[in-house]
This record gives C-alpha cells, structure tokens and sequence, in this order.
C-alpha cells in the first residue's frame, strides 16, 4: 500500500512540476477540437479508429522507451508496482496522442 501512496505523491509533484506543459497540451487539445467542430462534416467515428492505433503505437514506444529514458532497465523493475507504473505511464501519453491524434484525423477524413 505504501508503493501505491508513494507513486500517487510523485504524480502529484510531477504534475505540479509539468504544470505548464499540462496546461498547455490542454488548450493544443482544445483548440484542435475546436478547430475540427467549426471546419464543419468532420469524420469523427471514421478517426476513432486511427486515433486509437495512434495511441497503441505511442503507448508501445513510451512503454519499451521509459525505462532508458530514466536510467533504468526492465532488469531493475523487480516488484509488481513498478511494472504497474510503467504500464500506466505508458498508457496515458497513449491515451494523450490518440486525443491529439482524433481531431486531426477527423478532419482529414472529413464528410462529402
């Protein structure tokens, strides 16, 4: 329980850390969708599906990319809340670049 408490406190910091950055990815989401929404007949569940293999492939890459990105390796991930965390990690940059990725696809993939 302590690992879990202890990984919920370093996402907290890093998120005050990257608080710009958040933001700022925020409002890039922002003014995507809002730029899709008034481009007019864009192909929203047409770019579910490329926004989700984008995601895949961003969780994939962040996830194998992690570990030498921090100095680390897979041999030092020893408990099952690292591997946790990895995972986790890796699944919300994903979930980020299928976010970014949607309105961008759906406006190319726009309605006749």
């Amino acid at each position: 329980m302590y690992e879990i408490w202890l990984t919920l406190n370093i996402l907290f910091e890093l998120g005050l850390q990257y608080l710009p950055t958040v933001i700022g990815t925020v409002l890039l989401w922002l003014m995507l969708m809002i730029f899709a929404i008034t481009r007019g007949g864009a192909g929203w569940k047409k770019a579910l599906r490329p926004a989700i293999i984008v995601g895949l492939i961003a969780t994939a890459f962040t996830f194998f990319i992690t570990p030498s990105m921090t100095l680390s390796s897979f041999a030092n991930m020893g408990y099952w809340v690292d591997w946790m965390n990895l995972f986790f990690y890796a699944a919300a940059f994903g979930g980020v670049a299928a976010a970014l990725a949607w309105p961008i696809v759906a406006v190319m993939r726009r309605r006749a």
